[in-house]
Formats: structure tokens, sequence, C-alpha cells
């Protein structure tokens, strides 16, 4: 369980995350809302890329802002938006970075059978030997959620992990992610833009717009016309097909 008890975090004057308390629990769950809204910053601070003005955040009952670095890299990992390196590296030595909480070396039996499996999960089996400069947009950006995986966490944090993804590889990483949801027990959080696939792979759902939490909970409750339409202050209409909802902005 993640427990946010009244963050705050500030960019100068501005209240990027203001006084947010949340509890979330298993399953996957979205964080939506418009730009600005503080969502990239709120998971950046769940992951302890940047450090808060006030409050306490906790995975599993550990306190983000006091645990060493290497046991919460165990517990948690995260992927932001932004991903760069000032090293060339291939797709394979990449994804074994996300073994360094491990140990490290990237050479154990067990360190091998999650790269490899990391690998095979994001479909990178023909580029594995490739440099990331030498990929195309989506590429590079499957490569970092399988180190991601590849770190073999509880909890796994993805901050808009689509961008660049065509429709095939896009329903491909949700998929995956139900799947180590189900299968794994994981908590996966992630940032998105799109509505329809909140609507479609999430099991909750998180609003949020200027730094607050404007609502929390299951995705009927949270995705409903009026909800959608005061959150991005634009009309929204809410379509039922099947056990799917569609979001039809007008």
């Amino acid at each position: 369980m993640i427990l946010i008890d009244s963050v705050l975090k500030r960019h100068g004057a501005l209240r990027a995350v203001d006084d947010v308390s949340l509890q979330i629990n298993g399953g996957l769950t979205a964080i939506i809302g418009p730009n600005g809204a503080g969502k990239s910053t709120l998971l950046a601070a769940i992951g302890r890329l940047i450090g808060t003005d006030a409050g306490v955040i906790t995975v599993d009952g550990m306190d983000v802002a006091a645990a060493r670095s290497r046991d919460i890299a165990r517990r948690l990992a995260i992927l932001r938006q932004d991903n760069h390196l000032a090293i060339r590296l291939s797709v394979e030595d990449l994804v074994a970075y996300g073994r360094f909480p491990h140990g490290g070396s990237g050479r154990t039996p067990e360190d091998r059978a999650q790269i490899e499996n990391a690998i095979t999960l994001l479909d990178l089996e023909a580029v594995r030997g490739r440099y990331l400069d030498e990929l195309s947009g989506g590429q590079r950006q499957r490569a970092f959620v399988a180190m991601a995986i590849a770190q073999d966490t509880d909890y796994l944090l993805l901050d808009e992990p689509l961008n660049n993804l065509d429709p095939r590889h896009s329903v491909a990483l949700m998929k995956l992610m139900q799947t180590l949801v189900a299968v794994r027990g994981m908590t996966v959080v992630v940032v998105l833009h799109d509505i329809n696939v909140a609507a479609q792979f999430a099991d909750d759902v998180v609003a949020m717009r200027d730094g607050r939490v404007v609502h929390h909970g299951a995705v009927a409750d949270v995705l409903t016309a009026r909800n959608l339409t005061d959150l991005y202050e634009t009309p929204a209409r809410v379509d039922e097909h099947g056990d799917r909802r569609v979001v039809i902005w007008e």
C-alpha cells in the first residue's frame, strides 16, 4: 500500500502538489488530469525522484524520504517521461541496469532470467544488441519500461509510458500491466493523458487538478460525464459499450 499524507511540493510560489492525502492499494491505478495538474510531480515524489516540502509518503510502511536508496529500489521502480543517458548503451545493457538494486552485476542466473523475461515481454529481442540512439522513440520507450520491469519490484510507477508508442504496442503494454497485477500481484501506478485507455485498463482512477486530488475511486465512479467535464473544462459524454465506457469529447 502507498500512503500519501498531507504532501506538499512547491515550485517557487506554485503549489505543484497541494496538501495531497491518498491511499493507493493493489491493482492498476491511473492518474489523470489536465496539464499542470501535478500528476508527474506526485509520481516523482512517491518514487523519491524529488523531495517534498511537507507531508509523508510511505510504501508498505517504509518512509520513502528516510529509507536507503537500495531499499526503495528493491521495492519500487519508477520510469519518468524524460529518459536521457549520458553514456551509449545497448538495449540489453540498459535492461540489465534494472538489476543493480539486487547486487549490480547483472550476471547471476536470477539476473539473467529477469533480463531475458523483460526483453521478451516488451518485444525487444530483435533490437537487444542495438544502441539506444539507433532506435525509434517507441523502441527506446519500451527498452526503458523493460529496465523497470527487470528491477522485479512490488510497485511500478510509470509516467506517460505510452509516449511514442503505436497502437499495437500501447495496447500490449497496458495488457502487460494488467498481467503483472494479476499474476505477480504488483501495484502499478500510471500517469495517463488518454482517458479511454484509463477507462479500459485501470482498476482505480485518481483525478487531479491544480495540485489537488479532486476524485479518487473506481473507473465507474470517477469517469463520469460530469466529473470529466468539470476536470478538463470541456464537454464530455460517456457511453457504455458492454462492460466498457468510452469518453467522447464534444
